[in-house]
Order: structure tokens, then C-alpha cells, then sequence
């Protein structure tokens, strides 16, 4: 699912400038502060911000190859809580990333569909591949089968028709192909009270590309003078109602959405910092708040702040501030592009 990215808040040497003797010189920085009594954690917070997820890589294996000692292991070692979290999450591969948070997810008691609709619904092919490969490798189990045992009805279909990563990523428009999507969804949408499958929206929103499904938007909002997302929103309920909001906003316009989901992290009483650590974390990779913090900062979180600051009239970074503490809110806040 290709979509148009502009400008991230973590962003590094350029990698062809990325040197061994950077790597040694980072490497020797951090066996330092976490060496002796005490931890300085300035400098942890310092090098996981200024540095792009692919030269964390080299970072990690130079200081095996130095130290001969694990960096994630020391930094378990010597961190703890959230600050600790939010660190091992900026040195883990950004694929295999959202594999572990598709597993964290769907581990224990409960499932937190939040999550697997916010990784599904916002990769493209490729990166659907290289998530269920590395789920595999690290976990041994198949991501489909384990999403089936977790999920049940026409949301566990949704899900698996996401992950099949087979979206049309050619951005040509058919006109004919577009009428003809829009009148079905209109015919299932009037029909939905009355018990019709869902699967019309399933097939179209699941398989069609991003520039033809915004036509299709646009053809049902002129046609009809309704909003696709106010179709979805009256006739369906629960887990499937959001994971095709999730969809349909994502494809609309892929800032306000996460956007969106870093305001609903931290709207209300506490804070679901989980999902704020991966929203920062998922998308170093990606060409499209923690988690969702991880997931932007290399690509378009500064875009994704200035989308917010438009939405909520309040600066992320302000927002973030108030609702997180210590040094996992100064890592949190240099990664959101605050000096």
C-alpha cells in the first residue's frame, strides 16, 4: 500500500557517511555510560535519537564485535520500565518490529485488535511479506494461523485479506472499474441493516489501489452526499466498523490517521503507552505514539505533528510532555523532534 511520506524527525548521517569509526566511536559512548556504577542515560537517549533504525544494526553488531556482550542485554540490564521498552524498541529491525507487536498483541489473555488493524491496514506488499517472514523466524509459528485463533467473523477476514498482501499497487484510475465499485458498495451499504455480508466492502477495500479507492470515496460522497466513513460507522459495529474506518482513513489521508491514533493514546484518563511507543517505532522502515512514535520517526513524523497541531489545536510534543515522565518522556520527546 504505497503512500506518499515527507519528513521524519529522526534522520541520521546519511548512510554512505556512516563510518566504522562512527560505529566504534557510538559503540565505545554507550559501553561507557552503562559501565561502573550508575547509567548515563543521556547519552542512551542522545545516540537511540540521532541515529536511523539500519545504523542502530551496525551499532549493535560493532558493540558485540568490541565488547563481545549483547547491547539490548546491558540495556535490560541497567533500564527499567517504559525508558527500558521504548530502547528496545529502537534497536529491534523494523519488520521484525511489528512481528513482535502482532505477537504481543495476540499473546496471553485478550487480544489488542488495535494493533494488528493499525500494522495491517498501513503496509505494502512487500513489508506484508518481510512481517509474516520474520514472524516465522523469530516465533516459529504462522502469523495467518495464529491471527485465525485470536479473531473470529467477518473482522478475522478483513484481517486475513490484509495480510494476504496482494493490494493492486499500480496507482491507475479505471473510471468504468471505480462506477462500478461505487454501486456496489452503495447497494451494500443500504442493505446492511438487513443483515448483507459485509464482503463487498471486504474485496473492494482490501484488494483495490489507494488512487482508485479515493476516486470510489469521492464518487460515493458526490452521489450520495454521505461520507464512506459515515456508511461504515452506521452500519457496522465493533472490531470490523474500525479496522474498515482504519482502512478508509489511511487510504484518505494516511497523517490525519496517525495522527488520530496518537491522539487516542493519550485522550483521557491515562496513558496507553504501549501503543504510544509503537506508533513512534513502526515506520523506520516504511515509504508510506511509542509504538507509534518508533514506528514515524524516520519517515513523516514531523508531518504527522504538524496534521495534529491542525486537528487538536495542541503541539504533539506538548501533548507528550504532559503525559509521560522521566527519561522515557525525554527519549519520547527528542524522537518527536523536540530539542
Amino acid at each position: 500500500m504505497a503512500a506518499c511520506y515527507h519528513e521524519g524527525t529522526v534522520k541520521g548521517k546519511g548512510e554512505s557517511d556512516f563510518t566504522n569509526g562512527d560505529q566504534e566511536k557510538i559503540s565505545e559512548r554507550l559501553r561507557k555510560a552503562m559501565k561502573g556504577l550508575g547509567t548515563d542515560e543521556k547519552v542512551i537517549i542522545e545516540v537511540l535519537s540521532s541515529h536511523t533504525n539500519t545504523q542502530l544494526q551496525t551499532v549493535k553488531s560493532t558493540y558485540k564485535t568490541l565488547y563481545g556482550r549483547d547491547l539490548e542485554e546491558d540495556l535490560r540490564s541497567e533500564l527499567s520500565g517504559h525508558f527500558e521498552s521504548l530502547c528496545i524498541y529502537r534497536l529491534t529491525p523494523s519488520t521484525e518490529f511489528d512481528a513482535k507487536c502482532l505477537r504481543k498483541a495476540m499473546k496471553g489473555i485478550g487480544t489488542k485488535e488495535v494493533t494488528l488493524i493499525e500494522i495491517l491496514c498501513s503496509h505494502n506488499n512487500s513489508e506484508i511479506k518481510d512481517i509474516k517472514e520474520d514472524y516465522r523466524k523469530v516465533y516459529e509459528r504462522d502469523l495467518e494461523e495464529d491471527i485465525k485463533e485470536e479473531t473470529s467473523g467477518d473482522f478475522q477476514r478483513i484481517l486475513v485479506s490484509l495480510l494476504q498482501g496482494n493490494r493492486d499497487e499500480n496507482q491507475t484510475v479505471d473510471q468504468k472499474q471505480v462506477e462500478e465499485d461505487f454501486k456496489e458498495l452503495k447497494q451494500a451499504g443500504t442493505k446492511l441493516m438487513f443483515g448483507t455480508d459485509e464482503s463487498v466492502f471486504n474485496k473492494i477495500l482490501a484488494k483495490r489501489n489507494l488512487s482508485h479507492l479515493k476516486a470510489v470515496f469521492e464518487a460515493y460522497r458526490s452521489d450520495e452526499q454521505k461520507d464512506i466513513e459515515t456508511v461504515v460507522a452506521d452500519e457496522m459495529s465493533g472490531d470490523l466498523c474500525k479496522a474498515f474506518l482504519a482502512v478508509v482513513r489511511f487510504i484518505k489521508d494516511p497523517l490525519e490517521y496517525f495522527a488520530s491514533c496518537f491522539y487516542e493514546t493519550m485522550c483521557g484518563p491515562g496513558t496507553d503507552d504501549e501503543r504510544l511507543m509503537q506508533l513512534l517505532c513502526l515506520s523506520s522502515k516504511r515509504h508510506w505514539i511509542s509504538t507509534v512514535i518508533v514506528a514515524h520517526c524516520e519517515v513523516d513524523l514531523k508531518d504527522i505533528a504538524d496534521k495534529y497541531m491542525e486537528l487538536y489545536k495542541k503541539g504533539l510534543a506538548l501533548a507528550i510532555e504532559e503525559d509521560t515522565y522521566g527519561d522515557y518522556r525525554k527519549l519520547l520527546l527528542k524522537l518527536s523532534g523536540k530539542d
